[in-house]
């Protein structure tokens, strides 16, 4: 009977150990990892390439007169001498509308040798220069793209010259002459520059 009662008390015992054991005894909760706040990337827009317009020609303003620019270009002095000579460039520095087609230096030695003179004698024969010289002149502003192709053109001294798509001036006597320089823009017009004299007769 001590026996059973000394069982019982152990086991009891054992029993109660136990359960302070349990009590004290912490198990640690698993725990969720804490969610990181992910920041929000806005996707970046792509910019679209921006073509560059193509620049606006600017047209250039002349600032010379007809007269003006003969008299300064190096290829012109035997027609600037001419002009000044025939009392012609004071015409060319008005703010009349002209076109000019202008025969460079080299255009007048074959003159020059066919009438078997000198340039200074030439420029001494102002009635033949009153009468050549308007030949090589338009009551009016022609540039380039508005030479009318294959039809005569009246100059400034009444007789006619046609230029065919090739840019070839034919004058009154049948000779030709190339315009080898275009759309020299004057104040009060425009100067062509061609490689002969234009002969009216």
């Amino acid at each position: 009977m001590l026996k059973k009662n000394l069982l019982s008390i152990a086991v009891v015992t054992a029993a109660m150990s136990l359960a302070a054991c349990n009590d004290t005894e912490t198990v640690a909760e698993p725990t969720e990892p804490e969610a990181t706040e992910e920041m929000a990337v806005e996707p970046v827009a792509e910019t679209e390439a921006v073509e560059a317009e193509p620049m606006a020609e600017m047209d250039m303003e002349a600032t010379q007169t007809i007269a003006e620019i003969a008299a300064e270009n190096e290829n012109l002095t035997i027609l600037t001498a001419a002009l000044q000579a025939a009392g012609l460039d004071t015409m060319l520095m008005e703010e009349t509308k002209h076109t000019v087609f202008a025969p460079t230096d080299d255009a007048f030695a074959p003159v020059l040798e066919k009438l078997g003179v000198t340039k200074e004698e030439l420029l001494a024969n102002t009635d033949l220069l009153k009468t050549v010289l308007p030949y090589h002149v338009l009551a009016m502003e022609v540039k380039a793209a508005d030479i009318p192709y294959g039809t005569e053109i009246e100059t400034a001294n009444g007789k006619t010259i046609t230029i065919s798509e090739d840019n070839v001036i034919t004058d009154a006597t049948g000779n030709t002459a190339n315009i080898t320089g275009t759309d020299i823009m004057a104040t009060n017009g425009v100067v062509h520059t061609i490689d002969a004299v234009l002969m009216p007769e």
